[in-house]
């Protein structure tokens, strides 16, 4: 073999080392959103409210906030490998959960341990992506681990909503199939490196106390709104959409339920993609005004009861979400100092990921007295006057645009 092969083979198993992490990471996030075109067959398994709905959905953020704000940095600590491994098994046990479910306390079981699932892969299996690349592949790495994440959070309700609608046993093959993908994801995880090198004991790991320095506030605020704006979306979408297609517009069929939550993820890693091109300086207003206008859209969904525009409602507002996060992502990263970056960031999930719990349970609260049309029309109209003044905000005093595009970040539902 001659000298100049060997450099090739370590860059082709470089890459098929970053691919294979990539892969992994899509299965665990695929789990997260594997039962939302199912949520109506539970409410008529266990014959539960709209508002019970909202709630198991919520139920994963906050565990997805718990492990950030408790051990949002134990990769660094005792390596990428064990974490993620921790990770799949709870994303096996959710998987369990659904299986066994005999009533409601299995759903809260199960949504909760796929929070967790969740929390311990987002940062651990994006830095274990870009660290399994080859030197000088930075750029595409962050392409693999972004559509990993949103690519599997898309698959999961599309693969769902398929087997729920063309298979047998809707509510157990598509959580027997992922069981089977998390044990084949364990065979491939445990045969790639570990790439980090001086690993520390697990109770070297601190709880990380979300913070803002003072020269992060002015741009933080206008951030956090459009994080909190995008992923409430994304929550309601997941949450309550497959409810309104069937009550409303008479779509009782899973498999186009959940390829229009699907649409929504899929846009939101287009939206993502497009920063770096567009630049983090217009990708935060851009992003407010994607997502002002993908509420519109489904303002004129809900009041008209019109199938394309929910379509374009998910179309649009997904690739706003993407184009708004990850631009707040990078904005916020960029404004703070190396020291205190960490704990700014993980402030900036947590409300992000608030924005996925605290709305969506308002919507269950408001749809028994107003009905799903009007608790979602209220839930538009308070979500539009938040992204409007963050993006007029914006308008008038821009973000800087030094900051790189920064790592794919993830959105959401989960």
């Amino acid at each position: 073999m001659s000298s100049t092969s060997r450099p090739a083979d370590g860059v082709r198993r470089g890459w098929g080392q970053c691919v294979l992490a990539g892969a992994v990471f899509a299965v665990c996030m695929a789990g997260t959103t594997l039962p939302t075109p199912l949520y109506g067959l539970y409410q008529e398994k266990f014959g539960f409210s709209e508002l019970t709905v909202t709630v198991v959905y919520a139920v994963y953020a906050f565990g997805v906030i718990g492990v950030l704000l408790l051990a949002g940095d134990a990769s660094d600590a005792v390596g990428r490998r064990p974490v993620l491994l921790a990770g799949l098994g709870c994303s096996a046990a959710s998987a369990a959960c659904f299986l066994c479910a005999t009533g409601l306390g299995w759903l809260y079981a199960g949504r909760l341990l796929s929070g967790l699932s969740a929390g311990l892969f987002t940062g651990a299996a994006t830095a274990y992506v870009m660290e399994l690349a080859p030197s000088g592949g930075a750029a595409r790495a962050t392409f693999v681990a972004t559509a990993a994440n949103m690519g599997g959070l898309g698959c999961g309700p599309l693969i769902a909503g398929v087997l729920a609608q063309y298979a047998p046993w809707p509510l157990y093959l598509p959580f027997a199939v992922h069981l089977v993908l998390v044990t084949g994801s364990a065979a491939v995880l445990l045969r790639l490196p570990e790439t980090v090198r001086e690993r520390q004991p697990l109770s070297s790991v601190r709880p990380q106390r979300p913070g803002l320095p003072a020269q992060v506030r002015a741009v933080f605020a206008p951030a956090a709104i459009a994080s909190f704006v995008g992923f409430a979306l994304f929550g309601v979408f997941t949450s309550v959409s497959p409810a309104f297609l069937s009550q409303s517009l008479g779509v009782d069929n899973h498999a186009v339920s959940g390829l229009i939550v699907a649409l929504a993820f899929f846009a939101s890693t287009a939206g993502q993609l497009m920063v770096g091109r567009v630049g983090v300086g217009r990708s935060l207003p851009l992003g407010c005004a994607g997502l002002f206008a993908g509420l519109a859209l489904l303002a004129g969904a809900l009041r008209w009861d019109l199938l394309a525009l929910v379509v374009l409602s998910a179309v649009v507002g997904g690739a706003g979400q993407g184009l708004a996060f990850r631009g707040a992502l990078a904005t916020v990263a960029g404004a703070s100092p190396a020291d205190r970056r960490a704990a700014v960031i993980s402030t900036l999930f947590v409300v992000a990921y608030a924005g996925i719990s605290v709305p969506v349970i308002g919507v269950g609260v408001l749809a028994g007295p107003l009905g799903l049309e009007g608790a979602g029309l209220g839930f538009i109209a308070c979500m539009a006057v938040l992204v409007a003044t963050a993006g007029v905000y914006l308008l008038r005093r821009p973000a800087p645009a030094g900051a790189g595009p920064g790592p794919g970040a993830g959105s959401g539902p989960r």
